[in-house]
């Protein structure tokens, strides 16, 4: 199993693998990482020429400190073994494989992967954006144990497409469902993004979803265009006030006049080993921000 990313993954961009400009574009913004896109952003008739073109884009590089991610067409149909034999030597992050339903197709993917030559440290990351696998989401994300798989990321388009819930500002109806990817995703250690905001010209409710992920404990968001970067980056990075309390409760218990004390108060707040874990855990994607 890859070791989990120590990399800020913010905001996550999809650029349809078959659009050589906005694959350009993508090696000089400021997004986390990138998501080259051979599913549905890409036309069935010009597949093979985006997995072609996908390829000559990761090996001429130039991405700098972006995670690269490719996101396959599912096994199941007649391109997803194909995307997945061809992409085994390129220079990748992780891949993200659509339409997962249950462990066992993550072990399949895995395994897939596996016999294709791809090296240890390339991730598996799964779509959960079907009803079976919401369902299924603890079981799902225990493959982890036995297989590659290092992410979840939310495809609510699909989700709202089989179930008919409604995608509406606050996005209640789909609360329950972050919570529980969550859940599974802490439980295992995998990395956990949110689906896309498709109000492009809204940055108001873009804004609201990456606060509402940001509070539920997602690491970051899926984003559709470039205009929508500066939001994800800003909502999932640490406040200067944040950084600040942060930086109080460790010098408070690095202080060896409370050397061997487990509660502290700090600031007025009553502070403990657990939040001081959490303010190092803070401090450190911060600094891992700061380092761009």
């Amino acid at each position: 199993m890859p070791q989990p990313d120590p990399r800020p993954l913010r905001s996550l961009l999809y650029m349809p693998a078959s659009n050589r400009r906005a694959v350009d574009k993508a090696r000089s913004l400021p997004c986390d990482a990138v998501a080259l896109d051979l599913e549905d952003a890409v036309a069935p008739e010009q597949k093979p020429d985006a997995r072609a073109a996908l390829l000559e884009e990761l090996n001429t590089g130039g991405f700098g400190h972006r995670s690269m991610i490719a996101r396959i067409n599912p096994l199941a149909s007649e391109w997803g073994h194909d995307d997945l034999a061809a992409l085994a030597a390129a220079p990748l992050d992780a891949v993200l494989a659509p339409k997962v339903d249950d462990a066992a197709d993550v072990l399949a993917l895995s395994g897939a992967m596996d016999a294709a030559g791809y090296a240890p440290v390339v991730a598996l990351w799964v779509m959960i954006e079907t009803p079976r696998a919401v369902l299924a989401l603890e079981r799902i994300a225990a493959a982890a144990a036995a297989s590659r798989l290092g992410g979840f990321v939310l495809g609510l388009n699909d989700l709202a497409k089989d179930t008919g819930m409604a995608q509406l500002p606050g996005r209640a109806g789909f609360v329950p469902v972050m919570v529980q990817a969550l859940m599974a995703a802490r439980a295992h250690g995998l990395v956990l993004l949110d689906g896309v905001c498709n109000a492009i010209d809204d940055p108001a409710r873009l804004e609201a979803e990456c606060e509402q992920a940001r509070q539920l404990g997602f690491d970051g968001k899926t984003l559709i265009h470039p205009s929508q970067i500066d939001s994800a980056n800003r909502a999932f990075a640490p406040s200067t006030a944040e950084i600040a309390e942060a930086e109080a409760i460790v010098a408070a218990f690095a202080d060896p006049a409370n050397a061997g004390k487990g509660a502290l108060k700090v600031a007025g707040k009553m502070a403990e080993l657990l939040h001081r874990d959490i303010a190092e855990r803070l401090l450190a994607k911060a600094a891992a921000i700061a380092g761009r």
